[in-house]
């Protein structure tokens, strides 16, 4: 019996494409973080800081997956 490598270049390029996009969108992120989400002081309200909460949550449920914290701690 002889064993053969398993072709992986599909899943590669899927992975690859997907990093692509996870990259795209955090700098996306980080531009539109530097431009303090479009606000300015004069013009928060707590409809801003209820966004930014929404959007903090999700992303903490990204960077707990992917590192291995809070709820998905081993």
């Amino acid at each position: 019996m002889t064993c053969r490598k398993t072709d992986n270049t599909k899943a590669l390029d899927a992975f690859i494409a997907a990093k692509c996009e996870i990259d795209a969108m955090l700098a996306r992120l980080a531009a539109l973080s530097a431009d303090h989400f479009e606000t300015s002081p004069d013009e928060i309200h707590w409809g801003h800081v209820g966004t930014l909460n929404h959007y903090r949550a999700k992303l903490r449920e990204i960077t707990d997956g992917a590192f291995k914290e809070g709820e998905h701690a081993i």
